[in-house]
């Protein structure tokens, strides 16, 4: 642990290259924009989560899961305002290959769209006649099917859900696109929770935050037909961090919300396609869950317990995030 107070509070960067951002592996030179630093967009959130890039309206989403809300943070004027409320406790976020949020909700156990008019639509809250717990993140692939991570987290408590009895085992889930049929991709999973495909679809990989003995992100081959995956492995061992939400960027790395209340682990790590770690973003807070935005998806938003964080980068977020 550091002898400075780990929430000492938020103050810009006064100087280039920002000292809040750090390589780890020659590797991440050619990512990191000297002459960009960590900015704070918003703060006051109580748990910030599943943040989404919505292009068309240069707008980001960010969910607040306590608060029962999604903010919306405007690019031109930085102005944030209420985007929906009561949220139902949404937390992950991402469009589909439509331009349509894909939201999933801890209160409802379930998995929502919204369409073009602003009405929503459920896509699955059962499997097998068994109620969902608490979809957590949810990314959707070029073919239009939508992957989705079900942990129990949100039925544990009050806070961020509603508490009930599990009626299923955690899973990882991949709706098609065309039939709107549910399939269980992968079991076993202990506390699946972020997922991310690589930039060629080739690989899905998923934190399973309650690994032991220490959290992992485990890497999978997606199947011809991509509609299966095969030969689970640990890609990335997380040791004392925490692993959370995460992207790929157009070159494979992954960038990883990280954290575990302490100031060395808080913020984001980047890892290679690999599994080094090759560079570090610190920030005073845990950040949860990552995504690509901005006019050339080169600026990587943060969203980082109560606040939301910013950073353009030398790179682009991959499709489909």
């Amino acid at each position: 642990m550091s002898d400075q107070p780990v929430r000492a509070g938020w103050q810009p960067a006064t100087q280039y290259p920002d000292p809040a951002i750090h390589a780890l592996d020659p590797r991440f030179e050619k990512y990191w924009l000297k002459l960009s630093a960590v900015e704070r967009l918003a703060t006051g959130l109580r748990w910030a989560e599943g943040p989404v890039w919505v292009g068309d309206g240069r707008y980001l989403l960010c969910s607040d899961i306590p608060n029962q809300r999604i903010i919306k943070w405007e690019e031109e004027t930085g102005a944030v305002s209420i985007f929906r409320k009561p949220s139902n406790f949404a937390n992950g976020n991402t469009r589909d290959r439509q331009g349509r949020l894909i939201t999933c909700e801890h209160g409802g156990r379930r998995l929502i769209r919204t369409e073009y008019d602003g009405s929503t639509a459920v896509l699955i809250d059962s499997f097998n006649g068994k109620r969902l717990n608490s979809p957590n993140d949810v990314v959707v692939k070029s073919d239009g099917s939508i992957w989705f991570t079900d942990p129990v987290f949100g039925l544990l408590g009050n806070y961020e859900g509603y508490v009930a009895e599990s009626e299923i085992e955690p899973n990882v889930y991949r709706i098609d696109g065309r039939t709107g049929k549910a399939t269980i991709v992968a079991e076993g999973v202990l506390g699946p929770n972020g997922l991310c495909f690589s930039p060629d679809e080739k690989i899905l990989y998923v934190v399973e935050s309650r690994g032991v003995p220490n959290r992992k992100i485990l890497a999978y081959d997606v199947t011809a037909d991509g509609e299966k995956i095969t030969g689970k492995r640990v890609h990335i061992d997380a040791g004392p961090g925490t692993p959370d939400g995460m992207r790929c960027d157009i070159d494979g790395n992954l960038w990883c919300g990280w954290g575990m209340g302490s100031a060395e682990l808080d913020g984001v790590m980047v890892f290679a396609p690999d599994g080094k770690p090759i560079g570090r973003i610190a920030l005073p807070e845990r950040c949860a869950n990552v995504c690509f935005g901005g006019l050339k998806r080169n600026r990587l938003f943060m969203a980082a317990s109560q606040s939301i964080y910013a950073l353009y980068v030398n790179t682009q977020g991959a499709l489909g995030g």
